[in-house]
């Protein structure tokens, strides 16, 4: 570590301990409203967020700073594959002032005038240590090593690997990234197997000169697949001790095609979680970048009649895509498979908006919680921190987790039990005859006042439910169908609805009745009424995929921190209910 930078690490240190000794209490319980009794099995944190090392506009160690200052209890360094020019402090590589000695492996290769370090090398020789150092500096958290996969043929997608190393996402980068251009460590024996460029593109080597040329998008499609099914291998072999691959703001490449790729289209995240199904179990439903203009993502939405139409779908709804926020949409045509296919939310932090950017903090306004079962009892210190890092990566896997915008809620739990039998977000329940009462309980809870200085209140929470009808074979014309039709809001409470708890929670309980087909249960709610101008539609008669729906973002003009932080929601994942 440099000078500069440990005497910046030692400046942040008495700042932080001061702030301790005057709000140790209030912060420990502003990271977790629920450890005060569970030793925080709820855990709130962030895994896709940026820095100087890539395109972010802030160093590395400010970033990990934010992180803490807003109460996450785990998050991820997680930024773009490819080249890049500059280090976690924005010098770059090639600055022999800083570097004396020229740090960069690989082909030879440019950028802004300056020569590109390819990330596989500053993810395993510069980034990794920089996150041991930040476990150090904040030894209560969980921080864990992550990569922005710039995915072949498709958008980005949010990866991680918990290994006593950075060596497995750095061959994971080299191999599979589509802006990674360099082809230096071909035929390289690894642990992982011996290293290929598999990024949808073919390099040819003529007379000393490298010819790149992409592949079919069909072809290169099957390049990612090829990557979920790798960090599979590596999981089974027990090569890494976890992973995750969860793709990222989804929807704003528009939909894809053979002729020119683009985003997503359902029968890609069937054939990705097909591949990797322990690795490969999710998406960002709710994106980053929530002060961007748009909301979310950076493609320019007109309406027309209250029609929004953009090449992302009309934009962002309450905030969420959609593939997520549209019910009985893409989200509910994968639950309806019975895959474990979960939505998660994220900063994407690159630069807070207060400085000319479009972003909050990491958990200044979306916070993903998880469930996070220590049974290894390792506990919230542990001395070993590939088996701490580990239970937040099957926290993600488990589907015990959901997302909250502007701490509209800063704990809720959602069972569903059956006689003696229960389960909970992401659990399975099985019956072998028709449920004659299913009780279904939501608990939950808003803090005193969010990151905004407001007081968020729940207006109402929408129970959504749909058929289970088992799994689409590929061959299958409705292998790309991207909709669950039976899929509707079913119920909806408002504060009518529920009582309190002697500990201040919110209780509902609700009893389907007669349950006789396979069915899911989850969660939505929000801080507006139904029927709020160019917010939510209105109350329509239940059953219904349309009640009290999100409206496009872009009907209430271009965005700002006052719009999100007045327009908050919340979902969970789902619980799974079988009949045979």
């Amino acid at each position: 570590m440099s000078k500069s930078r440990k005497m910046k690490k030692i400046v942040a240190l008495i700042v932080a301990g001061a702030f301790l000794v005057i709000s140790g209490v209030a912060l420990a319980e502003k990271s977790s409203p629920q450890c005060k009794k569970e030793r925080s099995q709820w855990m709130s944190g962030d895994f896709h967020q940026h820095t100087l090392y890539t395109d972010g506009s802030t160093d590395f160690d400010f970033v990990m700073g934010k992180n803490n200052e807003y109460g996450l209890d785990w998050w991820a360094n997680s930024e773009h594959g490819g080249g890049i020019n500059r280090d976690g402090l924005g010098h770059y590589w090639d600055d022999s002032t800083y570097y004396p000695t020229n740090p960069i492996k690989g082909d030879v290769a440019t950028s802004g005038g300056h020569q590109v370090m390819w990330r596989w090398q500053s993810l395993r020789d510069f980034v990794f240590a920089d996150i041991l150092d930040a476990r150090s500096f904040y030894p209560d958290k969980r921080i864990l090593s992550g990569l922005e996969w710039n995915v072949p043929s498709h958008e980005h997608c949010s990866t991680g690997i918990v290994a006593r190393d950075a060596s497995a996402i750095s061959a994971f980068e080299y191999q599979f990234d589509k802006n990674d251009n360099d082809t230096s460590r071909n035929g390289e024996a690894t642990p992982y197997g011996t290293l290929e460029k598999t990024n949808g593109y073919i390099y040819t080597l003529v007379n000393g000169v490298k010819t790149v040329t992409g592949k079919p998008y069909p072809e290169r499609h099957l390049d990612s697949v090829a990557a979920c099914s790798w960090m599979q291998k590596q999981y089974d072999n027990r090569l890494i001790d976890n992973g995750w691959i969860v793709f990222a703001h989804i929807e704003r490449a528009g939909s894809w095609n053979a002729t020119n790729g683009g985003g997503y289209n359902v029968e890609h995240f069937r054939d990705f979680n097909n591949a990797g199904p322990d690795v490969c179990f999710g998406f960002e439903g709710a994106p980053g970048h929530q002060v961007n203009p748009f909301r979310g993502f950076g493609n320019t939405v007109t309406c027309t009649d209250n029609v929004c139409i953009s090449k992302d779908f009309g934009g962002t709804y309450g905030g969420v895509g959609f593939y997520s926020a549209k019910v009985g949409g893409l989200w509910d045509a994968l639950l309806g498979e019975g895959r474990r296919w979960f939505n998660f939310a994220n900063s994407d932090y690159h630069s807070h908006w207060t400085a000319g950017g479009d972003d909050f903090y990491p958990g200044e306004y979306q916070k993903q919680w998880v469930y996070v079962d220590d049974a290894d009892r390792h506990g919230w210190f542990s001395k070993e921190p590939r088996r701490s890092m580990n239970t937040i990566a099957n926290a993600l896997r488990s589907g015990k987790s959901w997302f909250a915008m502007g701490d509209l809620i800063d704990s809720l739990e959602f069972k569903a039990e059956s006689g003696r039998k229960e389960a909970s977000m992401g659990d399975k329940l099985k019956e072998k005859k028709k449920i004659k009462d299913l009780k279904l309980t939501i608990k939950f809870s808003s803090p005193a006042a969010n990151n905004y200085g407001d007081k968020p209140v729940v207006d109402h929470i929408d129970l959504i439910a749909g058929p289970i009808t088992g799994k689409i074979d590929p061959s299958s014309q409705d292998y790309t169908k991207p909709t669950n039709d039976g899929t509707m809001v079913i119920a909806s409470f408002t504060s009518a609805d529920w009582k309190k708890d002697r500990d201040g929670n919110n209780i509902i309980v609700y009893h389907v009745k007669d349950l006789d087909t396979s069915t899911y249960f989850r969660l939505r709610g929000t801080n507006l009424a139904c029927g709020t101008a160019n917010e939510t539609g209105p109350v329509t008669t239940l059953p219904s995929q349309d009640y009290c729906s999100p409206l496009p973002d872009a009907l209430m003009g271009e965005n700002n921190a006052d719009k999100a932080f007045a327009d908050l929601w919340f979902y969970s994942n789902p619980i799974f209910v079988y009949v045979k």
